[in-house]
């Protein structure tokens, strides 16, 4: 009698220690390190100096079916470089990060602090769902984190090279005449050619969704100021877009007449924030997607409209900050290096009531920056475990750096994100273990900041397609689906 009932309390046991153990178990298991491919990535900074964009075979390895298709490009493969070596590239590239960072910061400030950005420094220049699919370049040579993608403005429809920029709102490109322009690869476009420019009047709904907007004439004049002195001001109007073999109609547009800071090479730039005149919304989907290149690469990738998450991406919540809806925020519940999960409170990824802290994701910054109690956990435990490599000194941002000279690969601690639902993203050792240089200097490529906010950067989005779903507030992540 005692052996029966205690064979079925036993049984019990087990099937109840399963289950449960089973709902707090990780769906993806975690490993504990991962491979660095030193001579391959070395390899990769000698060669980004000679990318030259051959535009007849630009492709895509990522099957589509859509009639409309922009490719992404790094700047590397767009301009080449023009700094003497690699380890000037990285610091150039750094210090745009640094003032890109502190631009998102103080934007988010502003904005939950109730202070609008109408009141700028710099005069405004006056003058009398479909799925869609898109290239996409990386965007470092002349020092910046962006990427590039290419479209075609106006009727007839002329090609332009565009910054790409989750973290905007407004699109705009350069326009003649120029009180002020920087240098871009193309000629500046010029409106009067084009039969499907008209600027827009001021009672327009798009120029009253600007966030700073001024009325000369009865048309409507923008301006945006990215916070670190770059800024762009002119006419604000509607313009067709080619976005590859299809046309889009009245897309609001800012022609810049006046414009300065860290744009070099594009003629402008391609909003695909949250707002109303981003251009998910602006083409009505509810959905996108891009995957950025290797930003020493010279192929290239694509952006997305219309498209769904795959079924076997990894998913996290996507959330909104209703204090500025441009950025995208996400769910991110902890970090594990080596297998481990970090010993960090819940509430350092989370968004408080008044819209501070959070994570959002971002594709015009480069390096992942964390709370610097985070960065510190993260930055001991990956140094616990790389006690056999050589160090190197500090390099810029980067405490961590290794000397690998003389490696052709090696084993590094695994870094991984995790979100809701035991999901996790692992990343690739070269997402986080990077060349600043090419005689072997590596370095862990995350940041402390002071900030509330953490940002993924686009280093650790790398070979990734990261899609938006909008309409279910999801975000999902797909290795190797460039």
């Amino acid at each position: 009698m005692c052996s029966h009932r205690c064979f079925l309390l036993l049984i019990f046991f087990l099937v109840s220690h399963s289950s449960v153990t089973s709902r707090i178990l990780p769906k993806i298991s975690v490993t504990t390190t991962t491979t660095l491919d030193v001579t391959d990535s070395i390899r990769k900074t000698k060669d980004a100096s000679s990318f030259r964009l051959n535009q007849q075979e630009e492709q895509s390895h990522y099957p589509t079916s859509s009639s409309f298709s922009l490719q992404l490009h790094s700047r590397a493969s767009v301009r080449g470089t023009e700094h003497p070596d690699y380890n000037s590239l990285t610091l150039a590239r750094l210090h745009r990060d640094s003032t890109r960072v502190k631009s998102l910061t103080a934007r988010l400030n502003l904005a939950i602090n109730n202070i609008t950005r109408a009141n700028l420094k710099h005069t405004m220049y006056t003058t009398e769902q479909e799925e869609i699919e898109a290239p996409l370049i990386s965007g470092t040579t002349q020092g910046s984190g962006e990427y590039f993608t290419r479209v075609g403005i106006g009727s007839p429809a002329r090609e332009v090279y565009m910054v790409l920029d989750t973290g905007s709102d407004v699109n705009w490109l350069q326009c003649a005449p120029c009180a002020e322009c920087y240098h871009q690869t193309e000629p500046i476009f010029e409106p009067t050619t084009s039969s499907s420019y008209a600027t827009l009047s001021c009672d327009a709904p798009q120029c009253k969704a600007l966030e700073a907007s001024e009325c000369g004439n009865a048309t409507c004049l923008y301006e945006v100021s990215y916070g670190d002195g770059s800024f762009t001001a002119g006419d604000f109007a509607t313009e067709t877009f080619t976005i590859g073999s299809a046309s889009v109609d009245n897309v609001a547009v800012g022609c810049g007449h006046s414009n300065q800071g860290l744009f070099v090479g594009a003629a402008g730039l391609l909003g695909l924030g949250g707002g109303l005149l981003a251009l998910p919304s602006q083409l009505n989907t509810t959905s996108f997607s891009y995957c950025l290149v290797d930003r020493d690469s010279d192929s290239s990738s694509t952006v997305e409209f219309g498209s769904d998450i795959p079924n076997d991406a990894v998913v996290a919540p996507l959330m909104r900050n209703h204090q500025l809806d441009t950025f995208y925020y996400l769910g991110l519940t902890g970090i594990s290096v080596g297998g481990e999960m970090l010993e960090i409170s819940a509430s350092s990824f989370e968004m408080d009531e008044s819209g501070g802290g959070g994570v959002i994701i971002d594709s015009g910054t480069a390096v992942t920056r964390l709370q610097t109690g985070v960065y510190d956990s993260l930055r001991d435990a990956f140094v616990k475990g790389t006690t056999d490599l050589e160090r190197a000194g500090e390099v810029a941002m980067f405490d961590t750096c290794y000397d690998l000279s003389g490696k052709t690969t090696i084993e590094v601690p695994s870094v991984a994100f995790h979100f809701p639902g035991g999901n996790m993203l692992a990343l690739p050792a070269k997402n986080y273990m990077i060349p600043v240089d090419s005689v072997g200097t590596f370095c862990l490529a995350f940041a402390p900041t002071a900030s509330s906010l953490a940002i993924i950067g686009n280093v650790q989005q790398q070979g990734t397609r990261v899609g938006f779903d909008l309409a279910n507030s999801l975000i999902g992540f797909s290795a190797n689906k460039c």
